[in-house]
């Protein structure tokens, strides 16, 4: 849920000109540039994964379409060096649901 984040740019005025980026999930009460549901998302090696700070991202709104700025030798060498991360949560429902549910691009179901 991204309402945080969202929050927090809109409470500094900068809901104008900073876009929210990421493969986390919207409940509708965000404002400004915000786009989710990226998929395939960072914990599955996705390209979100391989950005990095001061990274120039494009968004093309009309052809639904992001572009990050670096050459594609760079992104394969970000790629060759990317490490899934450890899940934060490891046991009960959530660790569950993290194991069982597909990519937003897959549907985002249960896969059992």
């Amino acid at each position: 849920e991204m309402l945080s984040p969202t929050s927090a740019i809109a409470g500094m005025g900068l809901d104008k000109d900073v876009a929210l980026l990421t493969d986390g999930r919207f409940s509708g009460a965000t404002r400004g540039a915000s786009i989710g549901h990226i998929s395939p998302e960072a914990m599955e090696g996705g390209p979100i994964a391989l950005i990095e700070e001061r990274d120039i991202i494009s968004i093309n709104i009309l052809e639904g379409k992001l572009d990050v700025k670096i050459s594609n030798d760079e992104l394969e060498r970000r790629r060759a060096n990317w490490k899934a991360p450890e899940p934060k949560i490891k046991s009960g429902y959530l660790a569950r649901y993290s194991r069982l549910i597909s990519s937003a691009d897959k549907g985002a179901i249960f896969t059992i």
